[in-house]
């Protein structure tokens, strides 16, 4: 076992980069369905002509997840334990899993089996074959979910697309491959609050979607109720536009013109009718008004803040406590190198 107590990036042997695919597994407290996924995905890839590693990254779980994983990785020498001193929240577990992966390609995929195992080789055909560097899994349907669940869902990336420059993909998940080059694009980006798909998509490179239905849990409960989902959001927003703060800006200077009409007119009016006395009622609304403009603009102003706050401590994305390598079985067959897909396109 390797104790590593820093969040950097393992710097390992990079010649097998071109011999294994590489498939992340963040794990939270996901003990009810380890096994059976961890049977389908090894059902999967060994129905693939080239070796693989599995790297578990175990975010902090307070079950029995961690022995699971132990116990695979004795009967299962492809799986790779990436165990991390506490929990840091699923998008810095893909950094960590991310950082440890050697493979040509990368396949992100969660322990649920809401995303099934079965559609992984669907996601290896255009890397392998016409050089997709980003191959993302784009859901049809998302059974086992509330209609509330599906309408925020589809709001939100409608929402976020149309405030920011880029496009992040409708009705995606972190479930996809990504090439050699796109995951050292990726380990470049070292922000502390990370929108993962949004950094999908910011990365570039070409891109293409697979459908595919999603199926509902297999067991255990979602770890995202509606306030992580909305500070969730947040993140995404903040991160990748600044269109709140010119939201902000308008609005004030909306509020400000109508401010000068209406004083205008109040100036006019005991000018031409004489002093009056004006309602008390009416007063309120105003200063209320005022008040909780000022103090969403604060709220907005403190979100980027707070984030510029964070980045500027330049703490570690993560630390790990123990970290177990994988031992991919060695194959007569290479993994397909995309730059000789693209010369055969071209």
């Amino acid at each position: 076992m390797v104790n590593a107590g820093t969040g950097g990036a393992k710097h390992r042997d990079r010649g097998r980069s071109k011999q294994v695919i590489s498939v992340i597994v963040p794990v939270y407290n996901e003990e009810q369905v380890l096994a059976a996924f961890h049977a389908r995905l090894a059902a999967v890839l060994d129905t693939l002509p080239f070796p693989a590693e599995v790297i578990y990254v175990n975010d902090g779980s307070t079950d029995g997840s961690l022995e699971i994983l132990r116990d695979l990785r004795s009967r299962d020498r492809r799986l790779a334990i990436v165990d991390l001193s506490r929990n840091f929240g699923k998008e810095l577990a893909l950094t960590a899993g991310i950082d440890h992966a050697d493979g040509a390609a990368v396949v992100i995929i969660d322990a649920d089996l809401q995303d099934p195992p079965e559609v992984i080789p669907e996601l290896i055909k255009p890397w392998a074959e016409e050089g997709y560097d980003v191959v993302y899994a784009q859901r049809r349907s998302r059974r086992g979910e509330s209609s509330l669940k599906r309408f925020t869902a589809y709001s939100f990336y409608r929402v976020i697309n149309w405030l920011s420059r880029v496009h992040v993909p409708h009705d995606t998940g972190d479930f996809r491959l990504l090439s050699r080059r796109a995951v050292e694009g990726l380990k470049e980006v070292r922000e502390h609050h990370r929108f993962m798909k949004g950094l999908f998509a910011w990365i570039g490179f070409r891109q293409i979607a697979v459908p595919y239905h999603r199926s509902p849990r297999a067991g255990g409960r979602s770890k995202w109720n509606y306030v992580r989902l909305w500070n969730f959001s947040l993140e995404g927003i903040t991160g990748f536009t600044i269109a709140p703060l010119k939201v902000a800006t308008y609005l004030g200077l909306t509020v400000a013109v109508v401010a000068i009409g209406f004083g205008a007119a109040i100036v006019w009016r005991t000018l031409v009718h004489g002093s009056d006395v004006p309602g008390y009622p009416s007063l309120m609304v105003v200063i209320l008004l005022f008040g909780g403009l000022q103090l969403m603009t604060l709220g907005i102003l403190g979100e980027y803040v707070g984030r510029v706050f964070n980045e500027t401590k330049r703490r570690p994305l993560y630390l790990v406590q123990d970290y177990v390598a994988a031992e991919p079985a060695e194959s007569a067959a290479a993994v397909p190198d995309p730059d000789d897909a693209a010369e055969r396109r071209a």
